[in-house]
């Protein structure tokens, strides 16, 4: 492990905190370890007790750290979809050296960038992420990386999403508090949408929904971008509740009864099941069929699928080539598919790692985090320093976090402590010109459906 690269993520879920230590082995990513807690302190997946948050990610952090062997400082943390915006932003500086074009550096990118984020935001909120679209140099657009080449002036027209400052102020301040640095924050569902799905579902457009236990957040992804997000403030917990309620049963018995009986469609469970039920106020358990359970359940997932339905009717949004991908801890429930089909057309599929020992749809967000960070680019890397002040963006070249721990010889006198520090990444290439484009052919039809989508989708998340 001393000659890998490691990345941890920490899920902030309503129900549990997850942490996940995956090292990139040769391009690979491996899970190594993970951690798991009861969550405190979060409602609908909003932090609202700073110390109670921070005290259950130092639980899960040190169970990670104990199964992994990984020294774990920084983490990647996914934020939740509320109130998120999304604005198409442009920002230009001038390179040139004395009226003479000269090469564009590191130092360029971060200054285009900050000119990028130079519009004014309303003090409620605060930016989370930039993602650049592209870059121009001397009007030569679709340029990924335009370090390198030579020119006058730099242009960046990129994507920024910005959230309610309360939620990430919170954040922050709980991951500070556990005693760890953030590496990154990154939205919830551009973390499962960028690398959970493929180049296809991303580009053509995917629906996605994460059941959570406080709140099921409904997001698009399309054009390799979120376009949409909506946060229904209903999740598992409520399944839960519902179960208590209506059996007269402690919400521990309900959470037992939901994850060891518990069905999405009432319609195909059999009715001569009988489940021994210890009901509040009496001495002897009670019966109860599991179709009757099923349709406890069934209720509120209803609810929470047509509301979903709803909002994406009310947008008018297409059906979507990519169809349906559920995630979260909620998308284990057996049925869940085949209720889903009623409300949404097209392919449903639940994501479910393959890795050993995350094989669970809840571990689904924390995954996709360490795949997130693993995945960025030097020049996104390079953008993200000018987004918090607190955070430790760095290139793979300069990361020295998250190493293995080694074990300790014993003391000898006046020695000094051994330390480890991760190898240089190898230079990023320099970025090649672009090329005269060769004239487009005709639009197929296929093709000119595919624009109308994305027309469609331009000023979407408005």
């Amino acid at each position: 492990m001393n000659n890998s690269q490691i990345y941890v993520g920490l899920d902030i879920g309503t129900a549990s905190i997850k942490v996940l230590v995956c090292e990139n082995v040769k391009g690979k990513l491996e899970v190594v370890g993970v951690g798991s807690h009861p969550s405190g302190g979060l409602s609908h997946g909003a932090i609202v007790d700073i110390d109670k948050t921070a005290q259950a990610i130092k639980a899960a952090v040190e169970q990670a750290k104990a199964k992994s062997g990984v020294d774990i400082q920084m983490v990647t943390v996914g934020l939740p979809a509320n109130y998120l915006k999304q604005n198409e932003v442009h920002g230009m500086i001038t390179v040139a050296d004395q009226g003479q074009p000269r090469e564009i550096s590191d130092r360029d990118v971060l200054a285009v960038t900050q000119s990028t984020l130079s519009q004014a935001l309303p003090p409620e909120r605060e930016v989370i992420d930039l993602v650049a679209k592209d870059f121009a140099v001397d009007q030569f657009r679709g340029i990924q990386d335009p370090r390198g080449m030579a020119g006058v002036r730099l242009e960046l027209w990129a994507t920024l999403y910005s959230g309610s400052k309360t939620i990430v102020h919170n954040t922050k301040k709980a991951v500070a508090a556990a005693g760890l640095k953030l590496q990154d924050l990154v939205v919830g569902p551009m973390a499962t949408g960028f690398n959970l799905l493929s180049d296809g579902e991303q580009d053509f457009g995917t629906l996605l929904m994460d059941f959570g236990a406080g709140q099921t957040t409904t997001s698009i992804i399309h054009d390799h971008q979120l376009k949409f997000a909506f946060v229904d403030p209903e999740g598992g917990k409520y399944v839960t509740k519902d179960i208590s309620t209506v059996l007269n049963t402690s919400q521990k018995n309900a959470e037992r009864l939901k994850l060891d009986h518990g069905y999405a469609l009432a319609s195909v469970v059999k009715d001569d099941v009988q489940l021994a039920v210890d009901v509040v106020g009496k001495s002897q358990p009670v019966n109860y069929t599991e179709k009757y359970l099923a349709e406890i359940i069934e209720a509120r997932l209803r609810q929470i699928f047509r509301r979903a339905k709803d909002r994406l009717d009310a947008i008018g949004a297409p059906e979507l080539p990519g169809g349906l991908v559920l995630l979260g801890g909620g998308a284990a429930m057996p049925g869940l598919r085949e209720l889903a089909s009623e409300y949404f057309p097209g392919n449903i599929r639940v994501v479910v790692p393959e890795q050993m020992g995350i094989r669970h749809p809840g571990y689904a967000t924390a995954l996709s985090l360490t795949m997130y960070e693993a995945s960025l680019s030097d020049v996104a890397r390079l953008i993200k320093q000018t987004l918090h002040d607190d955070a430790l963006i760095e290139s793979p070249s300069q990361r020295t976090v998250n190493q293995p721990v080694a074990p300790q010889p014993a003391p000898a006198k006046k020695s000094k402590p051994l330390s480890f520090r991760r190898p240089a990444a190898p230079a990023a290439k320099p970025a090649t010109p672009p090329s005269e484009e060769a004239p487009a052919p005709a639009p197929t039809k296929k093709a000119s459906a595919k624009n109308g989508l994305r027309s469609f989708f331009s000023n979407f998340f408005d």
